[in-house]
Parts: structure tokens; C-alpha cells; sequence
């Protein structure tokens, strides 16, 4: 049977997100914050265990116009929830109100936890709801006076692959560095260096993209627990995904950061990844860095200096980053900056820009 899901998206990834699934063989349409697509729900546990730069992938029960109590309540108990939900279900409600006139989200939460229950205990002729079963995690998200009812099939956000335990200092969310590496010029077989690699995230994800591993191998997910999909299903899909992988074939993987503490968290993060062959890692001021290899694809996620003081240090590292490119032959680079004067300070504009989100910090993505 076919639904209807959303693969949701920070903004600025909707399209990549949308080129994703296309990829895996299904249709699908962006939208601001997120990605539509139609399919049973095997496609989705593939759509999961796949996603590289989504956040979460979620089965659309309902949508409709909302702008009294009442609407909700009626948009919510209208719901087949049999057909998704068995009679000991959780199912936890979650909202959020955006320019509604329904602002106050923890009434919405309360009204659609009520109309839901309602509505499993006339199906199946209960007094109450135990939910002591598998988690059923509903979501009611409003927007300017829109509904959408959702459950949730991830869990844990999709950028949680399971080999980060330890975060160093502003740590860059896994979903946006592999968009980082698929929105950059990089070739197969093209050596990969990060200048400022941090806790390696941007080198593990180039590294599971090279070697066509999915990103949710070895991880769970929330709906291996729903009804709808069977522990064959489950296994002959993860199964698909190990024996996709083409471990051999990666290319010259490696990083530097001035900080010793990064570097060593890198090295955890890159074991716990299982890729401690592929990826090398170690201690080198950007200034003093100077690779064999010609070629190299330079992909970094450098400080923005957003404070004050650090707004000089910052732009005479995006100067040194320039003279690392000049002295690599043949070399492009990709840079996610949060700062304006970044191509000022570099002294070149960038051949190509586009604009991403780091958390809520807007940023430029830079590639020369």
C-alpha cells in the first residue's frame, strides 16, 4: 500500500533532498522545509536508511485549514488511525505554531492528543489508551492557519548516523556536511582535504559517500517497529544497502586542524565510523600545509568569527586559505562561511555561490 511522506529538509536542502529521492527511484516534489514523496513503506525505511541531507522522514496522516480549536479537533479525530496505529500504541503529540491563528502550542498538542485518543478507543472499544507499545510520535505542525498531522518513522533526527558521541566546539550537523560534498565540483577517484577539519564530520561523510555506504546502515529506526513492515522486509533492505558498498574504490580521504583536541576526537569519530583505513587526520596549521598530491578538492567549514574579537583572526586565516590554494596546482575549493566579508578577505570572488543554513545562521556556500 502507498502513502504519502515528507522527508523534511533545513532550508536551502529541499532540492537536494528532492534529487536524493529521485535517485532512489522515487517521485518527489520540494517544498519550503521539506520533500514530498508517495510510496509504500518500504520505500521509506529506504528513504531513511539512504537520506543523506534530510532531517527526518515522516508519514503524513492529514492536512487541512485549522483556525479554531474546534477545526483541529474534527481534522484530528477525522483520521483513520486504526489503519496506523495498534490498540497499545504511544503516541506522544508534538507541535509547533508559525503565524497562525492557533499560537498556543501546548493546547494544540492537548486537543490533538484528546481527539486521537477518542478516536483508537471507539475502534477498539477501550475505556483508555495504555500506550505501553511500539512509539507512535504524532506531530500537529500549523502554519499560517495549515495543519499537517505526521507521524514520525526516524526516532532520532537522521543526522544522528551513530559514529558522533563526542562534540567538539561548534560542530557542523552531519545532514549539511554531506550537503556540502554534494553540492561541491569533487570527482570520483579526486583527492579530498579539509584545512580545518574540527571532529572530522565533513571527512566521514565524503567517505561514506564515496564508498556508496548509506548513511543509516547502523542505526535503528522508529517505524522497524511498526506494523506495516515486516523484519524480512526490514532485512532484505539493509542487506541491499551493505552489499551497495564499494569500500576499495575511495579516494585519497585526509584533514588537518591546528587544534590537537579536534584532531583527537576526529580520530575517535573516524573509528566509531569504521573508516579509520580510509581517512587520515592530523595536526597541521593551514598556513604551513603543503600536500603531495595535485588536484585536490579543499572542502572546509572555517570559523565566521562571530564575535567581535575574533573577526581579525578569522579573515587572516581566509587570506592564508588562499595562499594553501594558490600552492596547490590544479586545486578548487569549497568553503561554508557565515561571515560577509569573506571573498574580501580571501581576495577573489567566489565562481559560484549558494546560500545555506548552519542552525539558524545563514551562510554563503563559496566554491573557487
Amino acid at each position: 500500500m502507498k502513502y504519502e511522506w515528507l522527508a523534511t529538509a533545513a532550508f536551502g536542502l529541499e532540492g537536494v533532498v528532492r534529487k536524493e529521492l529521485n535517485d532512489l527511484g522515487l517521485s518527489a516534489r520540494a517544498e519550503n522545509g521539506a520533500v514530498r514523496f508517495e510510496g509504500t513503506a518500504q520505500d521509506a525505511f529506504r528513504a531513511a536508511l539512504w537520506l543523506r541531507c534530510a532531517d527526518r522522514v515522516q508519514l503524513l496522516v492529514t492536512e487541512g485549514p485549522v483556525k479554531t480549536f474546534e477545526n483541529l479537533f474534527r481534522l484530528v479525530r477525522g483520521c483513520p488511525w486504526q489503519e496506523f496505529l495498534p490498540r497499545n500504541a504511544a503516541f506522544p503529540v508534538s507541535g509547533k505554531c508559525v503565524r497562525s491563528q492557533l499560537m498556543s502550542v501546548s493546547d494544540c498538542q492537548a486537543i490533538a492528543k484528546k481527539a486521537l485518543a477518542e478516536e483508537l478507543m471507539a475502534y477498539y472499544h477501550m475505556p483508555w489508551c495504555e500506550e505501553n507499545g511500539a512509539q507512535y510520535p504524532v506531530q500537529v505542525a500549523i502554519h499560517s492557519d495549515h495543519a499537517r498531522v505526521t507521524l514520525d518513522a526516524c526516532g532520532d533526527a537522521l543526522n544522528r548516523r551513530g559514529y558522533r558521541t563526542w562534540n567538539g566546539e561548534a560542530p557542523l550537523r552531519e545532514t549539511l556536511a554531506a550537503a556540502m560534498i554534494l553540492l561541491s565540483p569533487w570527482k570520483k577517484g579526486q583527492p579530498l582535504h579539509d584545512p580545518c577539519c574540527g571532529t572530522g564530520t565533513l571527512l566521514i561523510e565524503a567517505t561514506m559517500i564515496a564508498a556508496n555506504r548509506a548513511p543509516g546502515l547502523y542505526r535503528s529506526f522508529l517505524m522497524e517497529k511498526w506494523g506495516m513492515l515486516s523484519a524480512h522486509d526490514i532485512e532484505m533492505i539493509r542487506n541491499q544497502a551493505k552489499v551497495a558498498m564499494v569500500l576499495p574504490d575511495i579516494p585519497p580521504i585526509s584533514g588537518t586542524d591546528i587544534d590537537e583536541a579536534a584532531v583527537e576526537l576526529a580520530n575517535r569519530h573516524i573509528q566509531q565510523a569504521k573508516l579509520q583505513d580510509y581517512i587520515h587526520v592530523s595536526v597541521c596549521d593551514l598556513k604551513e600545509l603543503n600536500l603531495e598530491t595535485k588536484d585536490v578538492m579543499f572542502v572546509a567549514n572555517p570559523p565566521y568569527g562571530e564575535r567581535l574579537s575574533d573577526k581579525k583572526s578569522c579573515e587572516k586565516l581566509y587570506h592564508s586559505m588562499r595562499e594553501m590554494k594558490d600552492r596547490h596546482e590544479g586545486s578548487r575549493l569549497c568553503v561554508l562561511t557565515g561571515h560577509p566579508g569573506f571573498e574580501r578577505a580571501f581576495g577573489q570572488r567566489a565562481s559560484k555561490k549558494r546560500r545555506l543554513y548552519n542552525g539558524r545562521l545563514e551562510c554563503e556556500y563559496l566554491i573557487y
